[in-house]
């Protein structure tokens, strides 16, 4: 195994994407379809010839992409992608500076951080379309979306794999239109300096929900949030921060109706790795994402010039550590009703767990709702080829809401 992002800089970068690309099309796939033929030679006993294989294929790219070359395309948040008007965007404007207060303002002074305006991505169903920046209608449910990807790839834009997510939720009528934030991704050496480490992510997050809630009149009681693995994370941060702030601070809107939190990123500190029977350990093979038992890009990314340790001891960014400080003072009190998404065969499935137990000691088993998939591989419920379990956490969403 060569040291990582050994191959991110060109023409090493070329060359090395070139040679994955021939071997996996024509030597690995091949290889991993006639292994996956015999049922008892799959990783779990109810996956199909196509799950085991597309699961081989995504933890192979996120070695290559994520461990040796880099991210390949970094969206831009500095320009609204809209394909000659074939995309709903707009620009959302930042949170006044006014609204950011206390531990978070002072994160961001360290960071250097500050709102800023960044694009916005609107969805909606096809037989009713809408107008990006379209005023509420009374009573018109809303989603705010934070797509995944470690806080350092991936988009909101329509193009983009995330995008599944929004759309998701539109077609099984949970809502007839969804906001997805194109928030700052973070990045760090050796690939860039320190760039937009926490809480630049969450600002822009607040960004979105003020942009909701002042400009377009949706009540906070008509806003649902949500977010896949990193979106998830900073869901739940966006939640905490109303929470611990509404009423402290003049103009801030009151926290969302709900949360869905799909296969949320809950633990960026997570050292259960070395815990034979956690799902670090068990879930390795079942799973495309990557544990090293060591912290990764991702996480020195995102915590950037604060340093791993935030990560370890941070209520917003790992609410379901297990240091000492997070586990005997973290509250969840007043937080909104919770839907979760976990699947069984991920490796954050256990510290998703913790998160929900705690979260229902604080707001109660009845506020807080799970569709557990079994043999679900992380962010299940973004691939088609995941199916019935797709869809079926989409029904069950639809219903507990």
């Amino acid at each position: 195994m060569f040291p990582p992002h050994t191959f991110a800089k060109q023409p090493l970068k070329a060359l090395y994407l070139i040679y994955q690309i021939f071997s996996t099309l024509f030597v690995r796939i091949p290889i991993w379809f006639l292994l996956a033929i015999p049922p008892w030679m799959r990783q779990r006993k109810s996956w199909g010839i196509q799950r085991e294989v597309m699961v081989k294929l995504i933890r192979h790219l996120f070695s290559v992409i994520g461990l040796q070359v880099g991210p390949l395309w970094d969206p831009d948040h500095r320009n609204l992608v809209l394909w000659g008007g074939l995309v709903k965007g707009l620009w959302i404007p930042p949170v006044p500076k006014g609204l950011v207060v206390g531990e978070i303002a002072a994160l961001a002074e360290t960071a250097q951080v500050q709102p800023i305006r960044i694009p916005g991505y609107w969805y909606h169903s096809k037989s009713e379309p809408t107008v990006p920046g379209e005023k509420a209608l009374p009573g018109e449910k809303i989603l705010l979306y934070f797509h995944g990807g470690g806080y350092i790839r991936l988009s909101a834009h329509p193009s983009d794999s995330t995008s599944a997510g929004p759309k998701g939720f539109i077609e099984h009528k949970i809502v007839r239109r969804a906001l997805s934030v194109e928030y700052r991704l973070s990045s760090t050496n050796p690939l860039t300096p320190p760039t937009h480490p926490f809480p630049a992510a969450l600002l822009d997050g607040l960004s979105g929900y003020i942009y909701l809630v002042e400009t377009l009149g949706f009540s906070p009681d008509d806003v649902i949030i949500s977010g896949d693995s990193a979106g998830g994370n900073l869901s739940q941060a966006l939640a905490r921060y109303l929470c611990e702030n509404t009423g402290k601070v003049s103009g801030l809107p009151r926290p969302p109706s709900a949360l869905v939190l799909i296969s949320p990123w809950t633990d960026l500190y997570d050292k259960q790795g070395n815990n034979p029977n956690s799902s670090m350990q068990t879930c390795l093979r079942t799973d495309y994402l990557i544990f090293s038992g060591e912290p990764m890009y991702y996480e020195r990314a995102f915590t950037g010039v604060h340093g791993i340790e935030l990560a370890l001891r941070n209520r917003y960014i790992s609410p379901a550590g297990l240091h000492p400080e997070l586990t005997s003072s973290i509250s969840f009190k007043g937080f909104p009703r919770t839907f979760i998404f976990v699947g069984g065969a991920e490796i954050l499935h256990d510290q998703i767990m913790r998160f929900k137990d705690r979260l229902e000691k604080d707001i109660g088993e009845e506020s807080v709702g799970i569709y557990r998939a079994a043999d679900g591989v992380h962010d299940f419920a973004l691939f088609s080829w995941h199916e019935p379990e797709r869809s079926e956490a989409f029904k069950a969403v639809a219903s507990w809401l």
